[in-house]
């Protein structure tokens, strides 16, 4: 049994990505990030950079007392392990996945989450910040249709944690004044993920916790006026 703390944001939607397509139960404990769950004492012990997804695996492989892990990116790595699916057994195989899976999210999911901020976000438009993000958002998608001009997924034939890690951060490509037309490899692959019954489950989650698709001033507060005070 996994717990997943969870929150209907890209990176949230990676986890249950992932859960959906296998087999293995989970139950969600929502966090809600515009009210400020994050920062309760209990879950920082999961999650000590107060930020979401963490999981509890009830169940590891080693037998002994339940194991919790942060950072979405590390999530995936060891669900991949720990069931042996969505990520290939040989090296080679191996180091594709993972390179990709850094590359989500040391590049596209930070460079996209700040496409958010100033786009979406900041009440007076800074024009050299939502220029300067917005095209870092369109050199990634370039980098990922090129990687796709001659395979199927990101990592090669078989779909892989990799794909499910890049996925949420191009579902909002509109919001990132991305046009998918411009990037033909990339846009099939979306198409494929996007149809894939797991991917729907996953998606249609995120209603059932957050009704409201427009962030509040309180939750702008609470997310983007963090200091060091907010983890002491």
């Amino acid at each position: 049994m996994i717990d997943l703390h969870y929150w209907p944001t890209p990176n949230g939607h990676k986890i249950t990505m992932f859960l959906e397509e296998t087999a293995i139960p989970y139950t969600i404990y929502p966090v809600n990030i515009g009210r400020g769950d994050q920062f309760k004492p209990e879950f920082l012990k999961l999650s000590p950079n107060n930020r979401m997804p963490a999981i509890v695996d009830h169940a590891p492989a080693d037998g002994l007392e339940p194991i919790s892990v942060f950072e979405s990116g590390a999530i995936l790595m060891y669900l991949a392990q720990k069931l042996r699916k969505f990520r290939p057994d040989d090296v080679r195989g191996q180091v594709e996945v993972m390179q990709w899976l850094f590359w989500q999210v040391g590049g596209l999911g930070p460079m996209a989450g700040q496409n958010h901020h100033f786009v979406a976000y900041v009440d007076n438009p800074i024009p050299y910040a939502i220029d300067r993000y917005v095209k870092e958002t369109n050199r990634l998608y370039g980098v990922m249709n090129k990687r796709l001009a001659d395979r199927r997924y990101i990592a090669g034939d078989a779909y892989t944690i990799a794909d499910m890690a890049c996925y949420p951060w191009i579902v909002p490509h509109q919001r990132q004044r991305q046009d998918l037309d411009d990037f033909p490899n990339l846009k099939r692959w979306f198409h494929a993920i996007a149809d894939r019954p797991a991917t729907q489950r996953a998606y249609a989650l995120g209603p059932k916790y957050r009704a409201q698709t427009t962030m509040t001033e309180e939750e702008k507060k609470v997310l983007f006026g963090q200091t060091a005070a907010v983890v002491k």
